[in-house]
């Protein structure tokens, strides 16, 4: 068995505004939206750098429910990025707070930020001297 790569799937209360965030905050392409008859977004996949996402509205009645739903984010999503600190503001500019500022830490720069559907975002910036 070879694992080959994970995707997230981030389930979110109004995936088209979402797109919108994730555009703005981190410049994500679009590469896929596909909507039910109702509208609703069922998959939508989107990339930044070499991180690809993909991304669909709440669905009530189902086990897909977002962060609001959950009452909590149950995961972290960490991204590995050349400066926190920018990233930070950018993720921040486009509307997301922050939970912990970004800082030094030993084993580099981190912050966290919750995005405006509820999901929440480490940047880790590896220190300088990092071999891995």
């Amino acid at each position: 068995m070879t694992y080959q790569n994970l995707l997230p799937r981030l389930i979110v209360s109004d995936a088209n505004a979402a797109i919108d965030f994730y555009r703005k905050a981190f410049g994500a392409e679009e590469v896929a939206r596909f909507a039910d008859d109702d509208g609703k977004i069922v998959h939508a996949e989107l990339r930044f750098g070499s991180v690809a996402i993909t991304l669909k509205d709440e669905d009530p009645g189902s086990p897909d429910m977002g962060p609001a739903g959950l009452e909590g984010s149950p995961v972290i999503l960490t991204l590995y990025v050349s400066d926190a600190d920018t990233a930070s503001a950018q993720l921040e500019g486009a509307g997301a707070t922050v939970v912990f500022p970004v800082g030094d830490s030993p084993y580099g720069r981190m912050g966290r930020l919750r995005d405006p559907f509820g999901h929440v975002w480490m940047l880790h910036q590896d220190p300088p001297d990092f071999a891995g």
